[in-house]
């Protein structure tokens, strides 16, 4: 009878961690960024159909990067999950620690359990009626959640980009402050990035109804970049 082949757990694991990061890695990297006017969300995207940066509710945006596929499954059921939610409540239920939650159950539950880990890191930021209310939340394709603060990074060469980022973002960055600051930190010194190769989007605090994403688009985009 022959014996089955063994494998360390922590070997597992290592392994499975190791090909989500080169599956995302392989992908564009995108930025989130709290600023003056609200939330702005800025990824290198040449695609007009396939979007990485939606809508979930009503303050609530999604992003992800890496396996187009995974991330748009995740889209969805954070839709489903969000209108259930506000439908059985209310709307003001409805929140991003704890759809970032639900999230981190789905990523660590694939994996641990499944053979193959998604190739995901997504983003779920919610907008407060004050700066300081404002949320963001990171989470890998291992279910691991990081809250942060005033801005993150995904995938790609996230380490430079976000030190790039840091260098020159503060509290009071307005929306085309905060948008050049991105795209000059995606692009790097080798490349210059235009309107048609980003995806923008912005939870804006001056909306005054209920619906706060909006897409940055076109000749404002262009205008902005200056």
């Amino acid at each position: 009878m022959s014996m089955p082949f063994y494998v360390a757990p922590e070997q597992v694991m290592k392994d499975r961690a190791d090909y989500a990061r080169k599956g995302i890695a392989r992908g564009r990297s995108l930025v989130g960024m709290i600023g003056a006017d609200g939330i702005l969300i800025v990824a290198e995207n040449s695609s007009n159909t396939l979007h990485k940066v939606s809508e979930i509710y009503d303050r609530i945006a999604f992003a992800g990067v890496g396996k187009y596929n995974e991330f748009d499954q995740l889209r969805i059921a954070g839709i489903r999950a969000a209108d259930l939610k506000g439908f059985a409540y209310s709307r003001e239920d409805v929140d991003a620690r704890s759809l970032a939650n639900n999230y981190a159950q789905m990523l660590g539950q694939v994996f641990t359990h499944e053979m193959k880990p998604m190739e995901v890191e997504i983003l779920v930021a919610e907008i407060g009626d004050e700066r300081h209310e404002d949320q963001l939340f990171h989470i890998l394709y291992d279910g691991s959640v990081m809250d942060e603060h005033h801005f993150t990074v995904l995938g790609g060469e996230s380490d430079s980009i976000a030190a790039t980022v840091k260098a020159d973002w503060s509290i009071e960055i307005d929306t085309p402050s905060a948008l050049k600051l991105a795209v000059r930190a995606l692009a790097g010194e080798d490349r210059v990035l235009g309107a048609d190769d980003l995806e923008v989007a912005i939870l804006d605090r001056g909306v005054d109804h209920r619906r706060k994403f909006r897409r940055i688009l076109g000749e404002e985009l262009e205008s902005l970049l200056g």
